[in-house]
């Protein structure tokens, strides 16, 4: 749903990251969630360029992006918080104990059994791809990605989603794997790229793509 100055969820995010980061934001990932869900959000913004006031901590201790907050209800960290929404949709979270326990699995394997590989990747590439320890790295990091998509693409197999239905278990997924696409190994099996690309072609998802982006409006702080 639009951002809504009088909406009772308030995320946080950035106002300005550098250009390889736009679009790419982790608040995206619950912005996404309340999207889907079709409920009203507002936003609070910084600039990733400073530092984050120090009543932030009391709200995330680690200084990141997103939080939540809905009346006295705080968190962060976004599985946490693609979780708190799911509950208020059958659309991202079915009612069934059963169902409602697969797919809560699939938001932690996401942040857990791929991210924790996955990001390592990243950053190797994205940040020191030509340094020394990089390129000495880089092999066994793919071998373990490689690993874990290869067990994922299996599970997947012909499904549309991971347990047949749409769930806030592929807003974790398909997030995560986003970021691997700026490497050939989810291209690796033809399945999971055409997962990841059903699910950003869905409309919440371009609604959350296209609200982030348009957030970022302001430039880096410059020390006077």
């Amino acid at each position: 749903m639009p951002e809504t100055a009088t909406a009772a969820i308030e995320l946080t995010g950035y106002n300005w990251v550098p250009d390889f980061a736009k679009g790419n934001v982790r608040d995206i990932r619950a912005r996404w969630a309340l999207e889907e869900a079709g409920v009203d959000y507002r936003m609070r913004l910084f600039n990733a360029s400073e530092d984050k006031p120090e009543a932030y901590l009391k709200e995330q201790p680690f200084a990141q992006v997103p939080t939540l907050k809905e009346g006295d209800i705080q968190m962060f960290e976004s599985g946490a918080i693609l979780l708190y929404i799911a509950g208020k949709s059958e659309t991202l979270m079915p009612r069934d104990p059963v169902a409602q326990a697969r797919v809560t699995s699939w938001v932690f394997a996401a942040l857990n059994s791929i991210e924790v590989f996955s990001m390592e990747l990243v950053i190797i590439n994205l940040f020191e791809p030509d340094a020394e320890w990089a390129k000495l790295r880089r092999p066994g990091s793919e071998a373990l990605v490689r690993q874990k998509l290869k067990r994922l693409a299996a599970w997947l197999g012909d499904k549309d989603y991971l347990e047949g239905a749409f769930s806030v278990g592929d807003i974790a997924m398909a997030s995560v794997l986003r970021d691997l696409t700026r490497t050939p190994l989810v291209a690796e099996h033809a399945n999971l790229s055409a997962y990841v690309e059903r699910c950003l072609a869905r409309p919440a998802f371009k609604r959350a793509l296209a609200a982030q982006m348009a957030g970022f409006t302001e430039g880096p702080v410059v020390a006077a």
